[in-house]
């Protein structure tokens, strides 16, 4: 049931928390209409995850006010009948009539449309009678009509309900083309997870045929290897011919960061099968080895299959059978000292809320799926999700994080390993609020905790540490603000809460005040400056100071003058050196910035997405690089390329933000994360 809109709070929790579009519905002669852009977004929101529609409502520089709409009913009828006309859209994927709610907002009367995530069944939601070059995607609060390969994706995924039942050619065999070892094992694992199995009684290729990994099709008679008998017991030759996209790799990474250095690594080098079964063998083994997960007891007897246990296996089936191999994106399992990560490619089939809630199951590779139950392997009927999250809280870690990325399309799971409230801030809470800290709820002493650790908290990180409802979540952060935990800055999506006494700075206030950690004072004319008295936090980018701790001393500072010995500005208050301009840099390292973008440099129409991807992560290795300064060594507009790639590489987490809280600021930089 969508959320019922009675008042200006409610707006304030739809502009927070999801997406949102508002249009005005005057019409020519001001009598009122569906404005024309409404469909392109009725279609984008629909391929997405949803969102809503608000007719009748100004947005101007980041305020929004109620201007109203003329005979709203007339507009609903409209509406209906526009929705079942097949000429107009493909299909109509509101459930009833309180999707379209008429609300009185500041004694105007506004139509607000809830547009539900369509079923995997009626995607592509398209206008017009051809899903090609009229179906649209939401991306970055616009809608960007989809490429061919997209549309393609969608119709896939809506006429097969699982992709892996697949009859391949006569041309795979079973004695070439299995892995007789890895079928050998799975028959151990089988018996022992249910010794009298009668599938246990069967020879090699009756066992492989029973659990699907060879069928006949009953409409065209076709029997053969299944693409799941293949991904699942095939050789490395047999598995990239019927998989060409196949790719798995397990990356033991010894840091916090998302960089590419690993300590242990497990990829098809050819030394194993490479298929998903051994894939997963080995790196359940790695992903529990040295977890420090205290032992259980069960019936006097110590149990070591703990929750935590259980989720990594859980989280690690999930990611193997849910996965896409057709997109172009590989499997990639991560083990951090402060998370796990578990990526596939392809979307999630179902809503968002729907997977963390369970009891729902739309499996992408069912065939896969089962004969990973058989060994007592994942969980049945859209259980597995609960699972990792009930594992996690045991552990008293942090909420998992679940999220998507539409292009390349892919799903992302990360477990950190974080205690939800380390005792050091407990502790630092305790002697800042007193007793009165413990008056609070738990989920609002998580917030508070979080505004501690991270600098600052927003309506969108409060969401992913809670599955509480998002009106209570937008009512939570003010009313701790009432209280005195939090300080509110701000606007609509650009609002976030801090610790009284901290402030989040803004790029102009960072570049303002004295840069220090200049490394050779030979290496640049001007006066020096020093920071002193100030306790500056940040973690991954952000920028967080007291706003009554830092004092700075000396003459009148010149931004344009603290530099290293690359030219690059230098600020305690930012982790890594700023690239304002090239005109700023060193000869010498100027060009080897050129260098590495000679490609884009030479070439206007790069074709590649990907590489273009790869030379701007190479190029902001190291260092934070202004849009303007980026657009400037790639060659390229920059605003484009914000738009074209930096959002995308942002969403992916592939580069992160010298400020995260200020996303749209002329001077944000730019580094590979």
């Amino acid at each position: 049931m969508p959320l019922q809109i009675k008042d200006i709070i409610d707006l304030q929790t739809l502009i927070e928390s999801e997406q949102v579009e508002f249009k005005l519905a005057g019409g020519k002669e001001g009598k009122g209409e569906l404005p024309r852009d409404f469909w392109p977004t009725y279609s984008a929101m629909a391929n997405g995850r949803g969102g809503w529609i608000v007719l009748g409502v100004k947005e101007q520089a980041g305020k929004f006010s109620p201007v109203g709409v003329v005979d709203p009913e007339k507009i609903k009828t409209d509406l209906f009948n526009q929705l079942n006309d097949r000429d107009r859209v493909s299909v109509n994927v509101l459930r009833s009539e309180e999707d379209v709610q008429i609300v009185s907002l500041q004694g105007k009367d506004v139509l607000a449309i809830h547009i539900p995530q369509a079923m995997r069944k009626q995607k592509p939601v398209y206008l017009k009678k051809s899903p090609f070059g009229n179906t649209y995607w939401r991306l970055h609060e616009g809608d960007r009509l989809c490429d061919d390969i997209t549309v393609k994706r969608m119709l896939a995924e809506q006429l097969y309900d699982s992709r892996d039942n697949e009859v391949l050619s006569e041309h795979y065999a079973f004695v070439e083309d299995i892995d007789s070892d890895s079928l050998r094992i799975y028959r151990n694992l089988l018996s022992a997870n249910n010794p009298q199995h009668p599938y246990l009684t069967y020879g090699p290729f009756e066992l492989f045929k029973a659990i699907g990994g060879w069928r006949k099709d009953r409409e065209t008679g076709k029997e053969g290897i299944t693409l799941a008998g293949v991904l699942m017991f095939g050789k490395w030759d047999a598995i990239t011919a019927s998989a060409p996209n196949y790719v798995v790799d397990y990356q033991e990474r010894p840091e916090a960061k998302t960089e590419l250095r690993w300590v242990d690594r497990v990829f098809p080098d050819g030394t194993w099968s490479g298929n998903l079964f051994d894939f997963y063998r080995k790196v359940y083994q790695k992903l529990v080895a040295d977890l420090k997960v205290p032992f259980t007891l069960e019936d006097g007897q110590r149990k070591t299959d703990t929750p935590v246990h259980i989720a990594l296996r859980e989280a690690l089936v999930n990611a193997l059978v849910h996965a896409d191999f057709s997109e172009r994106v590989s499997i990639l399992i991560v083990k951090r000292p402060d998370m796990f990560g578990f990526r596939n490619p392809g979307l999630m089939r179902l809503p968002l809320e729907d997977v963390i809630s369970g009891g729902v199951s739309d499996c992408r590779n069912r065939l896969l799926h089962q004969m990973f139950l058989l060994i007592g392997l994942g969980e049945r009927a859209g259980s597995g999700m609960p699972k990792i999250f009930s594992g996690w809280q045991s552990a008293n870690w942090r909420m998992p994080r679940l999220r998507e990325n539409s292009s390349p399309a892919q799903t992302i799971l990360e477990l950190p390993t974080a205690s939800l409230i380390p005792q050091h801030i407990l502790d630092e809470l305790h002697h800042r609020f007193d007793q009165q800290f413990d008056l609070l709820d738990d989920f609002e002493q998580i917030l508070v905790a979080t505004a501690a650790v991270e600098g600052w908290v927003n309506h969108e990180r409060a969401c992913q540490l809670t599955t509480r409802h998002p009106r209570e979540v937008t009512l939570t952060l003010p009313r701790l603000e009432s209280k005195g935990f939090l300080v509110a800055r701000g606007e609509q999506k650009s609002k976030y809460y801090t610790l009284p006494g901290v402030s989040v700075m803004t790029p102009d206030e960072v570049f303002s005040l004295g840069l220090v950690n200049i490394p050779d004072s030979s290496t640049h004319s001007g006066g020096s400056s020093t920071h002193s008295g100030g306790s500056s936090t940040h973690s991954g980018g952000s920028s967080t100071h007291s706003a009554t701790d830092h004092s700075v001393s000396g003459p009148e500072f010149n931004a344009s003058v603290m530099r290293d010995e690359h030219g690059r500005l230098l600020n305690n208050y930012i982790d890594l050196p700023y690239i304002d301009s090239v005109e700023s840099l060193t000869d010498v390292f100027r060009e080897s910035l050129f260098s590495l973008a000679a490609i884009p440099r030479e070439r206007l129409r790069l074709g590649d997405k990907e590489l273009m991807k790869k030379v701007i992560l190479s190029v902001c290795h190291g260092q934070y690089i202004s849009v303007a300064a980026l657009g400037a060594i790639l060659n390229r507009n920059p605003n484009a390329l914000r738009q074209q790639y930096l959002k995308i590489l942002v969403e992916q987490g592939e580069l992160k933000l010298a400020f995260p809280q200020y996303k749209n600021d002329p001077k944000q930089g730019y580094s590979a994360a």
